[in-house]
């Protein structure tokens, strides 16, 4: 199918529009004009989809709307009377659509969807509007980069529904959460979090030269033992402090949310990989030993916006009411650095009993670290000393095995790599090699991979910035 004429010739408010074709093969359009008004957005997003689904649709939108097309009406006519009619959602669905595909998109499920998606997305939007809209099993499977972890994976839906709810909710949450909360949020992350705590032992310690020491906690089994009732109050308390500026419709949102945070995860979902995988997974860690009403999927978007709302009131329990400048989060693994030990060993049944009486939270008894800054931290990854940051010999470890097992992967396909499996081999290394730039690792990096990975990928990939990116040779058209 060739391009949208509607879409491609019709004039917007005097802007020009960039059609994009949404398949490799083109076998559908969707025009997509960057950084324009609403109101464009909304007739671009109708007619490129009328012209891809036919009158059929146009009147079967217009009957859920309550509007009767006359016999005499013309398409051109229905077209301009159910513009009128689109509300934001539909649009905010669109836009979740191409968020939820980012990273997504060569997946079973979302190329089920994208084959149709207009009339998936039109059907799901009227599931929406009805309230008849239903969270569809998941996959559940264990994970074993970087730790054993349980993931249920959403249905491409449902991560649709996830990121709308992420779009419209998080600004509001972002106003509220502290600097040093760093999962899960633009501009934080991980490599932000390291910084900030290297910065906090710097700052306590006067560069080095007076004591300060470092308590570093873990919450046992959060994800497992987030209360849904709990964490829907909160949600629902915030999102009523911001309902006037609120340009959505909120007790609709509110309605999703429930349905995402007490959805039992566990009940009809499919396993896929061999029972040997749970072995050696704690209870606490997973979702089927959860108790009632308890525990989020780790995997979601919305799990990891929902973990940083859960503990927020005791980020600022630490932060104000004990009185802790230096103290940072990343999920459930918290940090705090002072200059007095024994009011560190003092706070720390001051956190228990906060975090047991007001989130029924438990603090791993075993995870408890408390040392002299000279001593170093492991935190997020690496291990902070002063002066250096280190990279853990584990990451190191999965590093080689990475590049191992790319080896293993070209010499059973007869040395030939196809660009799928291109594409997904430079985004396994060069996650590593991302990780490993920020640091003193220039040595290991190259070492790494000259010496270890096979010569046949020399044919299709190239180094980049002091090896710390590789990069196809193959041009893209």
């Amino acid at each position: 199918m060739g391009r949208s004429t509607i879409a491609a010739r019709t004039p917007i408010s005097g802007r020009r529009l960039r059609v994009e074709l949404m398949l490799g093969n083109g076998n559908s359009i969707l025009a997509t004009p960057r950084s324009i008004g609403t109101t464009t957005i909304r007739q671009t997003v109708f007619l490129s989809v009328a012209s891809r689904t036919g009158p059929s649709e146009i009147f079967r939108f217009a009957e859920f709307h309550g509007v009767n097309l006359a016999p005499r009406q013309n398409l051109v006519w229905g077209i301009v009377l159910i513009i009128s009619f689109m509300d934001k959602l539909l649009i905010d669905l669109f836009r979740a659509y191409y968020d939820a595909r980012r990273n997504k998109r060569s997946t079973i499920n979302a190329l089920a969807f994208e084959t149709n998606y207009e009339s998936n997305l039109f059907k799901l939007y009227q599931e929406i509007k009805s309230g008849k809209y239903k969270i569809s099993p998941s996959i559940c499977f264990i994970s074993f980069e970087p730790v054993q972890r349980e993931i249920f994976a959403a249905d491409f839906r449902d991560r649709i529904i996830h990121h709308l709810i992420y779009n419209y909710i998080s600004p509001f949450f972002e106003r509220l959460f502290i600097n040093d909360s760093y999962s899960c949020r633009k501009g934080r992350g991980t490599s932000y979090g390291i910084k900030r705590l290297n910065h906090f032992i710097r700052s306590c310690s006067d560069n080095y030269k007076r004591d300060c020491y470092i308590l570093k906690l873990d919450i046992k089994g959060y994800f497992m033992a987030i209360d849904h009732s709990l964490l829907y109050q909160k949600v629902e308390k915030i999102l009523n402090r911001f309902r006037r500026e609120a340009d959505f419709d909120v007790d609709l949102i509110l309605s999703l949310i429930h349905q995402v945070i007490f959805h039992d995860h566990t009940k009809h979902c499919c396993l896929k990989g061999r029972r040997s995988d749970w072995q050696g997974l704690p209870k606490t860690k997973s979702l089927f030993y959860a108790e009632k009403n308890k525990g989020l999927p780790i995997g979601n978007l919305t799990s990891q916006l929902f973990g940083n709302v859960y503990l927020n009131d005791f980020d600022y329990f630490v932060k104000h009411k004990l009185g802790c400048k230096y103290y940072g989060r990343y999920v459930d693994d918290f940090v705090i650095v002072h200059q007095d030990k024994e009011y560190l060993k003092s706070i720390i049944p001051l956190l228990k009993e906060y975090l047991q009486n007001e989130l029924s939270l438990e603090l791993h008894s075993e995870k408890i670290y408390l040392q002299h800054f000279s001593k170093g931290v492991f935190f997020l990854g690496v291990i902070i000393k002063p002066y250096r940051i280190y990279i853990r010999n584990q990451t190191k470890g999965n590093f080689y095995k990475k590049i191992k097992y790319w080896n293993n992967f070209l010499a059973e396909r007869q040395y030939k790599l196809n660009e799928e499996s291109l594409k997904q081999f430079l985004s396994s290394v060069n996650s590593y090699l991302g990780i490993m730039k920020h640091y003193n690792t220039y040595n290991l990096r190259k070492r790494t991979l000259i010496q270890n990975l096979s010569a046949y990928f020399w044919n299709h990939v190239y180094i980049s910035n002091n090896y710390s990116k590789l990069v196809s040779k193959k041009k893209r058209v």
